[in-house]
């Protein structure tokens, strides 16, 4: 009977993967809480490229909350975490954008956090599956929300420099203001009504700004409102200078410039 010989070419490569694999399972996965968690899978299929602000990912919280967003709306909710096992519940949208053409990646996400019964973290891909073991979502685990220069700071708007030169100013700057939460969340009050959502650090000098879900007063004529909540998810660019903050709105879009609060 003829022996089979495995050259050493083939022997090679395999104990290549074998060293491979061992590096990425040895890879420090980030901390659970804090990590922007965004999603390339859902239901076996990859995510298409999104839009920064309507990308869809997840923020582990502190007190088992979580934040994130779906494709098109905000997202948050409650997790429970036992070992592996988990569970989320209590999952609410803030914001109530109609996204016709991302109706579907929408309901798939939120499916996927209803189904879970069990969390992976492996390097700095985490993975959630159901009670058959099947995966329904796969993430990965991006910048650290909530860090950076930004990171627990709290301003009050001064102006706004368009970038077509025209300049606007509040009528009362605290009723203006935004706070950069450590856990990668961002509070806001714009005039008469108040926000909440997600920050991170997207590069130098770099900000990414999810969607705020905003309580629904009607602001009186010649507020600011309207404008900012429009703009907000534009905003790349950050420079702190001399106690101040000015976001940059892409495409030369204007200049927010903020004071510290008090």
């Amino acid at each position: 009977m003829p022996r089979t010989t495995r050259s050493p070419t083939i022997l090679a490569a395999a104990a290549a993967c074998v060293w491979l694999a061992a590096i990425a399972d040895a890879q420090p996965a980030p901390p659970l809480e804090g990590t922007y968690w965004r999603a390339t899978e859902l239901a076996g299929k990859p995510i298409p490229t999104q839009e920064v602000e309507r990308e869809p990912h997840l923020v582990f919280q502190p007190l088992g909350r979580i934040s994130g967003a779906d494709g098109c709306n905000t997202v948050t909710g409650s997790y429970q975490l036992k070992a592996d096992t988990i569970s989320f519940t209590q999952l609410a949208g803030g914001t109530q954008t109609a996204c016709l053409n991302r109706r579907e990646l929408e309901r798939t996400f939120r499916d996927a956090l209803r189904a879970a019964a069990r969390l992976v973290v492996t390097g700095n891909r985490l993975e959630l599956f159901n009670a058959s073991g099947r995966r329904t979502a796969a993430f990965v685990g991006g910048e650290q929300a909530g860090s950076g220069p930004l990171a627990g700071t709290s301003w009050r708007l001064v102006r706004f420099q368009g970038g077509d030169d025209t300049s606007l100013t509040p009528d009362d700057r605290s009723k203006y203001t935004i706070a950069f939460g450590t856990d990668g969340q961002v509070t806001a009050r714009i005039d008469c009504n108040r926000g909440r959502g997600t920050w991170k650090p997207s590069g130098v000098s770099q900000v990414a700004l999810s969607p705020l879900a905003l309580t629904r007063a009607q602001c009186p004529a010649g507020s600011m409102h309207d404008q900012i909540v429009k703009q907000w998810t534009s905003i790349r660019t950050y420079l702190l200078r001399e106690g101040h903050l000015f976001l940059v709105l892409a495409a030369d879009g204007g200049t927010y410039e903020f004071e510290a609060a008090r």
